[in-house]
């Protein structure tokens, strides 16, 4: 048989992946020749502009504030990014609702809505009126974008000529944007938030727009908003009449409305519109010639006496309204509200006096106060110290840590599980976890009594109430039944009053105690009617029911342990002489904020205490300002009234001899009182220098009197 050879040619037959391999090799070899040399043709370009020596120091310079001008503009954009979601609602609508609210009386006590429809098109104002608000508060405004920096530099060089605030850098812009999305917080966060709102604004409206929407949206005093508005309640006519001086006027409102409102301080008001005709001739808008009739020639107001209105109390009670009222037929409405004018006073007054007296002494700008009467009706709201310097309700909107003031919502939770008055419990140390909390003074007690405990707030024991006894949900769970609307946390530390608190969910909460454990009480109005009277709303009828949520025996028991508090414990100074007082002291944290929320069998208040940019006071504690200041003013509500007892305790008024023993532990709001002490009401600057002036009259010498005569002739 014959013996076939193999193909040498099959045998050595190439692959056709290897003319593949051949060919990416072969490209990639071009590409990376390629990269090279466009690498090295872009060296050769840019050594045109190596520098060297000094011109190196300042490129290396811009370099790194580049580098960090860009890392900044992304924190801050990281910050702003909240304020962006406030742009997401229908804010360029106007509120369709016109309200007249009277006070519990019937009288009138202002209005919300109305005036805010009562705009006048910026095409058909006076060209003075346009420019007097230009040149006092933005000359540039036609040339900037949103943010003057031409303008901001010029402020900050007559600032510090002046050595203080003398001008202002906001635009109308960032003045727009801070009152339609933010509020009047002095702090780096609401600055970031305002410069981005501002830029904004300027892309999605028109100047013309931003400008109609700033005049008419401005607060300027008297409880009106738009400069339409104040015109009709400072001159009773159109801004469409108005002549300069009366322009300048109005055009002085937007920086202090309460400051230089011509209803209250006529004089300043015609101060300031003297200091806006001047403007007007240093921005080159008018001459001298031009403004001279109304220097010499001042605008004249309406006299409406010195009506000062209610505005936080308005504010707050125009939401409430807004919430029953959606559905009405009629969105123009009289309100008969719950105000009580003299109670209103009386806690502004309060409030205004303790921050006047003993405001830098002790570092602290700002108070709060809600009043209500133990029927639930709201008598006052007193949302912050200016209404014209800021419109933010610091009684309704300001989330401030409660401290101490927050314990009985922890021990009416252990009342509700049981325990009473006299149950006690160990004041040693607690541990939580990683959690090891200390009393104020460092010190710890064996076995002690609630109502001590409470009394001297012994941190320890309400922590040890919820580790051992209830968890921190059902303390959770109370704290809301009984009315608290703000967001309490469920973390351990709650016990404590970590959690931030409204002044008026602390009313409301204390409230329970005062009515023997029944919520569903408070109520900002009792009536609302249709303009011809018809009635559309009454509180007895259609407003929700009250409930207990409180059983009476553990509300008594509350009652009992916090009517020792104004009587051997932290809040001596809330002592009323006519009646008895319970209530809680409370301190945060560094003393960022001071509270006192107390009740009679009249009524309950919260009084609070702080700064708004959240710095610490000088030591405040809520037995100090808060109980003088709530004090102060309860005094007032309680004169020519029926006084009821609280439920559960002796109305007899008892003697003040008890002592804070020397081995007592207590927290940042207790004072070792003597017996018989009168609580302070002068400054430590007065006394010292009342006891200067005592002691230099007790050693000036004697003065000689000439003698008189013995004998007088008589003619």
């Amino acid at each position: 048989m014959k013996e076939t050879k193999p193909d040498k040619r099959k045998r050595f037959r190439v692959s056709p992946l290897l003319g593949l391999d051949a060919w990416i090799d072969s490209t990639l070899y071009e590409l990376r020749f390629r990269a090279a040399e466009t690498w090295e043709d872009l060296t050769i370009f840019f050594r045109r502009f190596h520098v060297s020596g000094w011109r190196r120091a300042i490129i290396e310079v811009l370099s790194e504030g580049f580098t960090w001008g860009t890392a900044g503009s992304v924190v801050m954009l990281t910050l702003a990014i909240p304020a962006f979601h406030e742009t997401d609602k229908n804010w360029r609508t106007r509120d369709d609702f016109a309200v007249t609210f009277l006070d519990r009386y019937g009288n009138e006590i202002g209005q919300r809505g109305i005036l805010h429809r009562s705009a006048v098109p910026i095409d058909e104002l006076p060209d003075h009126v346009i420019k007097a608000v230009l040149a006092t508060e933005d000359r540039r405004f036609f040339d900037h974008f949103g943010i003057d920096f031409l303008g901001l530099s010029r402020a900050m060089t007559e600032n510090l000529r002046a050595n203080s605030v003398v001008q202002g850098g906001s635009t109308i812009t960032q003045q727009l944007a801070k009152n339609l999305f933010l509020t009047n917080e002095r702090s780096l966060d609401r600055k970031i938030k305002e410069a981005f709102l501002a830029l904004w604004l300027e892309a999605n409206l028109s100047k013309k727009e931003i400008l109609q929407t700033y005049l008419d949206r401005a607060y300027m005093g008297g409880g009106t908003f738009g400069i339409a508005a104040a015109s009709q309640f400072y001159f009773n006519k159109s801004v469409k009449d108005v002549n300069l001086a009366e322009a300048a006027m109005l055009a002085g409102l937007f920086k202090a409305p309460a400051k230089y409102a011509p209803h209250v301080n006529l004089p300043a008001a015609r101060a300031r519109a003297n200091v806006v005709l001047s403007n007007l001739v240093q921005g080159g808008l008018m001459t001298e010639g031009q403004v001279v009739g109304a220097r010499r020639n001042p605008a004249t107001v309406v006299d409406r006496g010195r009506l000062e209105s209610p505005d936080y109390f308005l504010d707050w009670a125009f939401d409430e309204v807004r919430k029953v009222a959606q559905n009405f037929s009629t969105h123009t409405l009289v309100v008969r509200t719950t105000l009580d004018t003299g109670i209103q006073k009386a806690a502004e007054e309060s409030a205004e006096y303790h921050l006047r007296q003993y405001g830098k002494e002790y570092h602290v700008a700002q108070a709060a106060i809600v009043v209500l009467e133990n029927n639930g009706a709201v008598r006052a709201i007193v949302g912050g110290r200016d209404y014209g310097l800021s419109q933010f309700n610091r009684a309704t909107a300001a989330l401030r840590q409660a401290g101490s003031s927050f314990k009985p919502y922890v021990y009416a939770a252990a009342m509700e599980k049981g325990m009473t008055p006299k149950t006690l419990v160990s004041g040693g140390a607690v541990s939580w976890g990683n959690w090891s909390p200390q009393n104020y003074s460092r010190k710890y007690l064996g076995k002690i009594d609630l109502t001590t405990a409470l009394v001297k707030s012994i941190n320890t024991v309400p922590v040890r109430l919820a580790k051992d006894y209830l968890t921190t949900a059902p303390i959770v769970a109370l704290a809301k039944a009984m009315g608290v609307e703000s967001p309490i946390s469920s973390h351990k530390t709650m016990v404590l009053g970590t959690s931030g608190m409204t002044v008026m969910d602390q009313a409301t909460g204390y409230n329970v105690f005062a009515t023997g454990g029944i919520v569903g009480m408070r109520h900002a109005f009792t009536q609302i009617l249709s303009q011809n009277g018809d009635m559309l709303w009454d509180w007895r009828k259609d407003g929700p029911k009250p409930h207990r949520v409180l059983t009476e025996t553990a509300a008594n028991n509350m009652n009992i342990m916090l009517s020792q508090v104004p009587e051997w414990g932290t809040a001596r100074r809330a002592v009323l002489p006519m009646t008895r007082v319970a209530g809680k002291t409370g301190t945060t944290q560094s003393y960022r904020d001071a509270w006192f929320v107390g009740f009679t069998g009249n009524f309950t208040a919260a009084v609070w205490f702080g700064n708004d940019n959240f710095t610490p006071t000088k030591e405040l504690t809520g037995g100090i300002l808060p109980a003088m200041t709530w004090q102060r003013f309860m005094n007032y509500a309680h004169q020519n009234i029926d006084l009821k007892a609280i439920p559960g305790i002796d109305p007899t008024m008892p003697k003040q001899e008890n002592v804070v023993a020397e081995n007592s532990t207590t927290d940042a709001d207790s004072e070792i009182i003597k017996a018989g002490e009168r609580p302070r009401v002068l400054s430590n600057a007065t006394v010292q220098v009342l006891r200067e002036i005592d002691q230099a009259l007790k050693t000036s010498p004697k003065l000689k009197l000439p003698l008189l005569p013995t004998k007088v002739s008589a003619r």
